[in-house]
């Protein structure tokens, strides 16, 4: 694959991955939308559903890595890092793109959303989290759409939780090799999804599970730039475990393939 090929499917693959994941949690989280309140389990497979789209389309151009630790945890694998970069670029600029395209498709919904007196404050209001936000960089009521964030915010344990995440993630994909077959079908990309669900299901609690620095980076620039009224902050202080977890995770991940499987 050329390095211009690369970065084109990531560009595609990863914007249409968190155009859908995103979306499912827009949609879920939004008033006014017909699946607001659809819960967790929604969301799980509603991400799961946006890997499997995302990767079969751009599985021909870029081998659909969508994620820099996958990207990582493969050139750990194989000890090739030489288009490394490509995918970076590809993946974190997608992901820009698909935040975009959320805030797009729900733009209404934000804006209701956003102005309703019980997010923002005043009578009524739910002054727990009203308070919250008084916090210059207290997560908005509509960061979760973009990004993730801990239940228990603790960044030794948010960060062990993003770090396992990613590896059981990336060793699932390294070791689709092994099965013959798998890859050539293509039944890879259905098993890679299914992953997601269930980390979802299982680890997802705790953090969010981004599992993906693109996944959480990208969209919470996005945040941060859009002229969302009352949005709030965007959680720099958090930022760094959704990226520095998964690239841990992802090369440890390709580590452990060395040492059991290769």
């Amino acid at each position: 694959m050329s390095s211009s090929d690369i970065f084109l499917g990531e560009v595609i693959g990863t914007a249409v991955l968190i155009l859908l994941g995103g979306g499912v949690c827009a949609a879920v989280t939004l008033r006014r939308s017909k699946a607001m309140g659809a819960g967790w389990v929604a969301i799980t497979f509603g991400w799961g559903f946006a890997v499997l789209t995302a990767a079969y389309i751009s599985l021909g151009l870029s081998g659909a890595h969508l994620n820099p630790a996958v990207t990582v945890g493969i050139a750990v694998q194989s000890g090739e890092w030489a288009k490394v970069p490509a995918y970076f670029a590809g993946q974190l600029l997608g992901a820009m793109i698909g935040a975009a395209l959320v805030w797009v498709s729900y733009y209404g919904h934000f804006l209701a959303h956003l102005t309703h007196r019980e997010v923002v404050g005043g009578p009524g209001a739910q002054t727990t989290a009203a308070a919250d936000r008084r916090r210059s960089d207290a997560p908005g009521p509509v960061l979760g759409i973009f990004s993730t964030a801990p239940e228990i915010r603790s960044p030794v344990q948010n960060l062990a939780t993003e770090t396992i995440a990613t590896v059981v993630l990336v060793l699932a994909i390294l070791t689709q090799g092994l099965t013959e077959g798998l890859a050539l079908s293509g039944t890879g990309v259905l098993v890679t999804a299914l992953v997601v669900v269930g980390i979802g299901l299982s680890l997802g609690g705790p953090t969010g599970y981004a599992i993906n620095p693109a996944r959480d980076l990208g969209p919470r620039i996005v945040h941060a730039l859009l002229p969302l009224p009352n949005k709030g902050g965007s959680d720099w202080g958090y930022a760094w475990v959704p990226v520095v977890g998964p690239l841990l995770g992802g090369a440890l991940a390709g580590v452990l393939y060395r040492l059991a499987f290769a």
